[in-house]
């Protein structure tokens, strides 16, 4: 509704092809995560003949569709809100008393850079996560008893849980994790604990997956009349055929374009939700609104030139501020 509202109901469609197609990618990852999980954990424990990765993603993708089909009602009924989050606050809470109890947190804050990733460009990525799964979540708060209940979960779920995992993730790699392969955080995990936090993590993880494939048959729903179970089991299965051939190395990349194509984008609606809608009366949505697009690509072009012409300042709130003063100009100049 918001983009609709932003963009026309025409412009509105360019982001929820977008959104579908970065669902899928992360759809795909997921299960390239849980399968590499799978093979470092049981490679852990001596069980090297059934570290397959083409075993584990399809294991994996049919346990994902399966639970994606049933239903966001069921699985989180069933599955999420009876255990799953409880196996998942389990395991980081280790995890996290482990980090205290062997590392030195003193010297690792001390410790310096080796200068392979910029300070910009790390905050970059991290943005980006967060950011790419903001247009999904109204597939799940809409299920709330009120709207400004589910503002206060939003905000305080995405806030305390990006702060306490992500630091634990950083932390914990710079402790444990060496050789710099794209794997090596698992492998650090999975002797950890004889490798229980992680199997935790694994069996929960499952949840990701499930979000990407029910919030992308949503999404395209949007576009086709087809029942969403019937798009959930497509995108599931092209999800898994997807993650057979993804190298778990191409995530970096991966997080930037979902970046420079949202940052930008959330500009534009937040600019023209508080300030333009809010100085004037309800109008009819129009069918395509130009000076929208007009400011979101321009937020699109800083992101991508800006790390090269001026790789100090980042990319991300650049944009963020391009595309919204943009608007907010091309938007008062209409009216």
């Amino acid at each position: 509704t918001a983009l609709g509202q932003s963009l026309g109901q025409r412009g509105a469609l360019l982001p929820a092809v977008l959104n579908i197609t970065q669902l899928i990618g992360w759809g795909a990852f997921e299960l390239v995560v849980m399968r590499e999980a799978a093979s470092v954990l049981l490679g852990s424990w001596g069980l090297q003949d059934w570290a397959s990765p083409v075993l584990w993603t399809l294991v994996f993708g049919a346990l994902a569709t399966a639970l994606a089909v049933a239903g966001p009602l069921t699985f989180v009924r069933r599955f999420l809100s009876r255990w799953g989050i409880w196996l998942l606050l389990g395991a980081c809470g280790w995890l996290t008393l482990d980090l205290f109890l062997r590392a030195d947190l003193g010297a690792l804050w001390q410790r310096p850079g080796d200068g392979s990733l910029t300070q910009a460009l790390g905050f970059d990525l991290v943005v980006a996560m967060p950011l790419s799964w903001l247009p999904v979540i109204a597939d799940y708060t809409r299920f709330a008893r009120t709207g400004r209940s589910a503002g206060r979960g939003v905000m305080l779920g995405y806030f305390c849980g990006n702060l306490w995992l992500m630091g634990l993730g950083f932390a914990y790699t710079l402790a444990f994790a060496s050789g710099g392969e794209a794997d090596a955080l698992l492998r650090a995990l999975a002797v950890a604990g004889l490798g229980l936090p992680l199997l935790l993590i694994l069996l929960d993880e499952s949840e990701n997956a499930f979000a990407a494939y029910h919030s992308a048959a949503v999404a395209t729903g949007f576009l086709a009349q087809v029942k969403i179970w019937q798009l959930t089991l497509a995108i599931g299965i092209l999800c898994t055929l997807l993650a057979l051939l993804v190298p778990l190395a191409q995530y970096e990349h991966f997080l930037l374009l979902i970046g420079s194509v949202f940052a930008p984008l959330f500009g534009v609606v937040l600019v023209d939700h508080f300030l333009l809608r809010s100085r004037k009366a309800p109008q009819r949505v129009r069918a395509l609104r130009l000076e929208s697009l007009v400011a979101w690509a321009l937020g699109v072009a800083v992101y991508h030139l800006l790390p090269t012409l001026l790789p100090a300042w980042g990319a991300t709130l650049p944009a963020i501020v391009v595309a919204g003063t943009a608007q907010a100009l091309l938007g008062l100049k209409r009216t």
